[in-house]
Parts: structure tokens; sequence; C-alpha cells
């Protein structure tokens, strides 16, 4: 079974393996989750928040012929809104070759979520993008749609990002 590649998806550490590449309004924070079996989750202010990982694919166990061979790599994240304000998700997923160049990208359209949105996953796979996958670039966020000053915007929580192990 593949293993998750993403560190501290649900916000157990705080923000430990992420970087805040946007931390606007009154910034992120971590939420306990009370309805589900999921500790936590992030959670987005009135101004654009997003968060990054690089996975180093040569330090998780992979090696350079599999990654040349072209593996899935599937990613999947989920996000809600509070009962009161909708926000905007975004999500961008990026495979780098050694010079972290890009060979391919998914990035749907930012996705205006009305309020009392319960958790939605988003979910894509990447097929036939060739040889030279040595890195994986995730970054995701958003914010309210109301900009009420405080953490009213989207959640996140449970991102993955997995590749089958070798044969």
């Amino acid at each position: 079974m593949a293993k998750n590649l993403l560190k501290n998806p649900y916000g157990d550490d705080d923000f430990s393996n992420w970087e805040l590449t946007q931390n606007g309004g009154d910034k992120w924070i971590v939420e306990p989750m009370t309805d589900n079996a999921v500790a936590s989750y992030f959670c987005t202010s009135h101004k654009l928040c997003l968060k990054k990982q690089v996975i180093i694919l040569l330090q998780s166990g992979y090696d350079a012929a599999y990654l040349d061979s072209a593996p899935e790599v599937t990613v999947r994240d989920w996000y809600a809104t509070r009962h009161d304000c909708g926000g905007v998700y975004r999500l961008t997923v990026s495979l780098l070759n050694e010079n972290r160049e890009v060979i391919a990208t998914f990035k749907p359209a930012d996705v205006t979520v009305p309020a009392e949105t319960t958790w939605t996953q988003v979910t894509h796979t990447f097929t036939g993008y060739g040889p030279g996958l040595r890195f994986i670039s995730f970054e995701h966020g958003g914010q309210d749609n109301k900009s009420w000053k405080g953490w009213y915007g989207i959640r996140v929580t449970g991102s993955s990002v997995t590749i089958p192990p070798k044969p």
C-alpha cells in the first residue's frame, strides 16, 4: 500500500513541515475537529492563506529508475466551510524534475464554496507525464468570501500525495 508522502496533513504538529507561502489577514491557525475522527484541520482567514510542502522523492524511498517509469501520482485533499461563511479554495500540485522545473501541474480553477459545505474531497491522478520526476510541490489554502476578520475561511485537512511502491 502506498504511504502518504505529505507530513503533518491534519495539523497535529501545528505547521511543522509546511511553508506558509501566503499568510494573510489573521493568518493560518489549526483548530480541533469536533464532529469527526480527524483530530484537527487547518483554517484560513479573511485574506489569502496558502501553505506548501515540497516532497523530495529520492529521500522518500523511491529510486530514479522507478520515478523515470512515470508511476501514478495520486493527490487528495479535503476542504469545507463554516456554517455561517463561505470561502474560496485553491489547490496547485506540480511534478518537478531534478532542477525543480515543472513536468506536469494540476491546478483546478479556484472553487467558490458556499457556507455550510460539508467536507468535500478533491482527487487527481497524474499519469503519462514522462521521465524525470524527482520532487512534488503541493500547495493549498484559500480565504473566506465575506472578508470577516477572524478565521471564517476555508478549512483543509487530510491532504495526501501517494505513489505506489516499486513492484
